[in-house]
């Protein structure tokens, strides 16, 4: 299977699990980074996966 290079708003949501407006949300912070190809918004996948490292690490609770 071929690994792309970017991913629409849908395939991004799909791949990291993350909400559709957490996305959003992150691209207006400015903490996830898109391009546009005419009417499309294209994640680039290396700036999902550093996204996705840049979130806080999972704590349980004691």
């Amino acid at each position: 299977m071929d690994i792309p290079i970017a991913l629409t708003i849908p395939d991004a949501v799909r791949l990291s699990g993350c909400s559709r407006s957490s996305l959003y949300v992150a691209l207006k912070r400015g903490d996830l980074t898109a391009r546009k190809a005419g009417r499309r918004t294209l994640i680039p996948m290396s700036e999902l996966q550093a996204y996705l490292a840049s979130l806080p690490k999972y704590q349980p609770e004691a």
